[in-house]
């Protein structure tokens, strides 16, 4: 059973700021828009399919990505 405390999860640290060296070039995203958009209605799909949190969270996410992502 998940308490959210994982073993060796250093927690006092987790509001420091990554420190590092970045590159300029331009970052490819994780996600093309269509795949996004595909992930969305998943997650619509999910929400219509699990009456419980589960749905209901996934219908949060869809709606939380769906703001972030350009109008088509």
């Amino acid at each position: 059973m998940a308490t959210g405390v994982e073993k060796g999860m250093d927690h006092d640290n987790a509001a420091a700021p990554v420190a590092g060296t970045y590159p300029d070039e331009t970052r490819l995203a994780l996600l093309t828009h269509a795949e996004a958009r595909e992930t969305i209605e998943y997650l619509q799909l999910l929400e219509r399919l699990a009456p419980d949190r589960r749905g209901q969270a996934a219908g949060q996410l869809a709606a939380n990505l769906a703001r972030r992502l350009p109008a088509p």
